[in-house]
């Protein structure tokens, strides 16, 4: 399959460029994160370590352990959302290896720095929603993601049962998905590249982290059922909050899915104008979201600047907005969580139905 290929960049990028560094010189704050990013990172790492002791070596009573268990499953999610991310796309901080410290906090969590790299960094914001090219859209054959997926009758329910799929997001990627992208050297349509020793002692050392500290230590200190149970519902919180912020970013009511040309691969936008079109923002005025989920309510400043972090998106928003508005380009915001989760439920009762 042809990689998609994008129109000449016009006049819409070059402005927005244009005008996000004439603010950034004369505002003179460096585009990477600050002091108050770096406290933040602080707070949820020291969270998530204060509940994993707790839970691993105090053992504390029932109730309050799945208490603990749900709120550790919102600090993984918000550790990816806050530090890792950022990290990943070296906006975390001015120095490259604390940016690449963020970063690894996915790798202790169980995840793939390399792969996450390869998938999100590169592809996803590439190739956003294009089907058989952004993976993100791929949860084949549980559920039609995009128009051009192929249709089942279980598709016709998946706005109802898609709650329980999400929850399994984080333990499919630890223990599956990452497994398939690193055997079969593919991501969707696309080959991965070869991957040098460091990587691959990367990929499986944390691999092997992971499973002493989430399984085998824990399993060894409170017994396997209690273990179990705990497991499987931090990793349920993560997954459907992980899922959730995600999702309402690109597969909603107002987002688009373009179709490059049959024979030449070519789309109709330019690569900016396509990042708004398939991208939306929700709850922007909130200041709690946006703290809680790192930014990512502002998906459409994420995509067209991933190089800049997230404690600048709120200012740079406006600028963005004034430019789409000049250039007739429609800017998708939601203006609450449950409005932007609504669209997305329709989103899936739509493609459940529709031939």
């Amino acid at each position: 399959m042809a990689l998609p290929r994008f129109a000449a960049t016009r006049s819409f990028h070059t402005e927005l460029k244009t005008r996000i560094n004439q603010y950034f010189e004369e505002t003179g704050r460096p585009m990477t994160g600050d002091t108050s990013l770096l406290i933040k990172a602080i707070l949820l790492v020291g969270l998530l370590v204060a509940f994993y002791v707790h839970l691993v070596f105090f053992t504390p009573a029932t109730g309050w352990a799945l208490l603990e268990c749900v709120l550790a499953g919102c600090t993984i999610a918000a550790i990816g959302f806050n530090v890792m991310h950022d990290g990943a796309h070296g906006t975390f901080s001015r120095y490259s290896w604390m940016n690449k410290l963020a970063a690894y906090t996915l790798g202790v969590l169980g995840g793939s720095p390399y792969m996450w790299n390869s998938k999100h960094n590169l592809i996803h914001h590439t190739y956003t929603n294009i089907d058989g090219h952004d993976d993100d859209i791929d949860i084949r054959p549980w559920m039609r993601m995009t128009p051009d997926q192929p249709k089942h009758a279980l598709h016709r329910y998946q706005h109802f049962y898609f709650w329980v799929l999400y929850c399994l997001l984080y333990l499919s990627w630890v223990f599956a998905m990452d497994y398939q992208k690193y055997f079969t050297r593919q991501i969707g349509a696309i080959g991965l590249k070869p991957m040098n020793t460091g990587e691959h002692v990367s990929f499986w050392g944390f691999k092997a982290l992971n499973l002493v500290l989430y399984v085998a230590l824990p399993i060894y200190m409170v017994g396997f059922l209690p273990w179990l149970a705990g497991f499987l519902l931090s990793t349920s919180v993560a997954g459907l909050v992980l899922s959730m912020v995600f999702q309402l970013a690109h597969t909603v009511e107002d987002a688009a899915f373009p179709v490059p040309h049959p024979v030449t691969a070519k789309l109709e936008d330019e690569w900016a104008i396509h990042q708004v079109r398939t991208t939306a923002n929700f709850a922007t005025d909130s200041k709690v979201v946006s703290w809680l989920v790192g930014g990512l309510n502002f998906q459409i400043e994420h995509h067209l600047f991933p190089k800049i972090s997230h404690v600048h998106y709120p200012a740079i928003s406006k600028i963005v907005q004034q430019v789409c508005s000049e250039f007739d380009v429609t800017y998708n915001n939601y203006r609450h969580t449950r409005s932007a989760i609504a669209s997305h439920v329709g989103f899936l009762r739509q493609m459940g139905r529709a031939a």
